[in-house]
């Protein structure tokens, strides 16, 4: 099963304010130490059909924000996403279209293309998520080795980010399972599910279930009806 780890072959849609910054990122990694840069700059110049809902954090249309969460900038919240009590969003972050962010949930440093989830007691930082990609409950992105090295993606061969901080890499539809620890530097391919309490670590597929570290299973396709 090929391991894809390439920015264009995780994720289809990027929103068109988001398409300059991939398209110059040959893998999803590359995209962490611009984001901070790169929210400033969309807060600064303001982005059609988005307000300000303070100083650096922008929101589009019929964003809900719930008494609790906490939003630092620089920020953009795009329209329709849901950020519930308890939410603490620590700068640098972009989320697209019908997002939901959670109770308790923390992000910093992180794109969330549309329709993401993380919406119970998830920590997302130094992580892209793609499309529709989904975390369960108290799944959570560590992005710093107990070593405080750099990190390196250990996939079908070893790549070095030459980083500190990297989180985790979700392909579109990937859906992560309650309980699950994503090491730094994991990725997970387009449509893979993740069963809960699994410690992922490395490069996992696309379109397959992870049931542990060694047991991964092509995801069956459907019958065409």
């Amino acid at each position: 099963m090929s391991r894809s780890v390439k920015t264009g072959e995780l994720f289809e849609r990027i929103p068109p304010y988001l398409q300059e910054l991939f398209e110059k990122s040959e893998y999803p990694w590359d995209l962490l130490p611009q984001i901070k840069a790169y929210v400033k700059r969309l807060t600064e110049e303001g982005m059609e059909g988005y307000r300000f809902l303070s100083e650096g954090v922008l929101v589009g249309e019929d964003v809900t924000i719930y008494p609790g969460a906490t939003i630092l900038p620089p920020a953009v919240i795009g329209k329709g996403t849901e950020i519930r009590p308890g939410a603490f969003l620590r700068g640098a972050v972009i989320t697209g279209e019908n997002c939901v962010i959670g109770n308790s949930s923390e992000l910093k440093n992180c794109i969330l293309l549309d329709r993401v989830q993380a919406p119970h007691y998830n920590y997302v930082g130094d992580s892209v998520l793609g499309n529709r990609a989904h975390m369960g409950a108290g799944s959570v992105c560590s992005n710093l080795k107990s070593d405080g090295k750099a990190v390196v993606i250990h996939g079908e061969e070893e790549y070095e980010t030459g980083l500190r901080k990297v989180g985790a890499i979700l392909g579109d539809g990937a859906d992560i399972g309650c309980g699950c620890v994503l090491n730094p530097g994991t990725v997970v391919g387009k449509n893979t599910s993740v069963y809960p309490l699994t410690c992922l670590r490395g490069v996992y597929p696309a379109d397959s279930i992870v049931k542990s570290q060694t047991n991964i299973v092509k995801r069956k396709k459907e019958a065409a009806e």
